[in-house]
């Protein structure tokens, strides 16, 4: 048994080093601790995370289904039910009390003095044994201190003991492998949600040299809030940052689904693009992008209107052009962002739709890449100077019954 435990723990000493994912590290695991001769019925594996929505991940297995993993996103666990429950867990206990483990062998007669471990026992439990390990502080990332596991057994008298310290020695190595998958899980997610999906993926493979940009086609984005600054001024500083939230979510939901990505968000300004393998495409992804915040606006502004919140509107420049896009900036601090000509186009496009009063304006270079079918359904407002831009530009809106087909 011995051989089988130590070749376990190579299995998942080199799984965590090629990078396998928690969803395959876990089955692998129960599946290979079962056949070298320990009962183990279930297992669950949580630890907290880096998440904008999630404060953590909780990893399932059974026996009965030996090479599946059940996965749970959980939130935020310091209010409300989910805090009564964490209050009552043996995870909480041993926080509090400073221990690292804690057995109840059911079928010896020791109690169910845990919600969870009562729920195991009526599930058939005879065995549960609680584990916590801890991070050094300097190991410790947001709210991701420790990683906690609980095994059961169904077996008739419960774990034999050279079956639990089998456990208490090998689990150290599964959490060692899922601690390095969930790190590398969260600096994806982190990458992502702060610089971008696609400039996320681009830093995460190493495209993080400054200075190297590439040269791409793309259709640009730029939207900000009508009145914003007025609004700003005149409502509780408690209010902003909710107002924010409420229209970015629209606008942001609008581009991530109809195949743009979100670079920037500045104040109430969302810069995005649209890469232009397939300009029509593209195009057409930005305008169906458009007409669903159109709607989602509508939508917010009536629930904001009914609770007695501020409303406004997204004003929205669509263009296209070709950018660089990559790292720019110092050596201690980057962006990976796009520069050039056409984003100071859309952004003067953009500064000129208050003017004249139209939510959507689209250069003549967006109109041309739609395609003659498409661009007559655009109506031209005429040529306009724009602030820094030698030549005045002809802009156009969507008829008013405009739809995507």
């Amino acid at each position: 048994m011995n051989e089988a435990f130590n070749e376990l723990a190579e299995w998942v000493t080199q799984a965590g080093l090629i990078g396998r994912t928690e969803r395959e590290l876990m089955p692998g695991f129960c599946r290979r601790i079962v056949e070298a001769g320990v009962p183990l019925a279930r297992a669950i594996v949580v630890l907290d995370t880096l998440h904008p929505i999630y404060e953590g991940r909780a990893f399932r297995w059974r026996v009965d289904a030996p090479d599946a993993v059940e996965v749970l996103d959980y939130g935020r666990t310091n209010e409300g039910e989910a805090a009564e429950l964490w209050r009552r867990s043996p995870f909480f206990h041993l926080l509090q009390s400073g221990g690292n483990e804690m057995r109840r062998c059911l079928a010896a007669g020791d109690p169910a003095d845990f919600p969870s471990i009562a729920q195991a026992r009526d599930e058939g439990a005879t065995d549960y044994l609680v584990l916590v390990h801890r991070f050094a502080a300097e190991g410790v990332i947001g709210e991701m201190d420790c990683v906690y596991s609980a095994w059961s057994s169904d077996a008739p008298g419960g774990f034999a003991e050279g079956a639990a310290t089998a456990l208490k020695r090998l689990a150290p190595f599964l959490k060692l492998a899922v601690k390095s998958a969930a790190l590398a899980r969260i600096a994806g997610t982190l990458a992502e949600t702060y610089l971008g999906r696609d400039a996320g993926r681009r830093v995460m493979s190493g495209r993080i040299m400054r200075g190297v940009a590439e040269k791409i086609g793309a259709v640009l984005w730029y939207s900000d809030l009508h009145g914003y600054t007025q609004i700003s001024d005149n409502s509780p500083p408690e209010q902003i940052i909710p107002l924010l939230n409420d229209y970015a979510e629209v606008v942001v939901s609008a581009v991530h689904g109809h195949g743009g990505d979100v670079l920037k968000l500045v104040g109430d300004g969302t810069l995005a693009i649209f890469p232009a393998d397939n300009r029509v495409e593209a195009c057409l992804g930005a305008l169906a992008a458009a007409v669903r915040v159109r709607n989602g606006v509508v939508e917010l502004n009536s629930k904001r209107a009914a609770a007695g919140l501020p409303t406004t509107q997204v004003y929205l420049a669509l263009h296209v052009g070709d950018v660089f896009y990559g790292n720019i900036g110092s050596k201690d601090r980057l962006d990976f962002t796009i520069i050039g000509p056409a984003v100071n186009e859309v952004s003067r496009i953009l500064a000129l739709s208050r003017s004249v009063e139209q939510d959507v304006l689209l250069s003549a270079s967006f109109a041309d890449a739609l395609g003659s079918t498409m661009r007559r359904r655009l109506v031209s407002i005429g040529r306009y100077a724009l602030r820094g831009v030698a030549q005045p530009q002809e802009l156009f809106i969507p008829e008013p019954e405009f739809e995507i087909p």
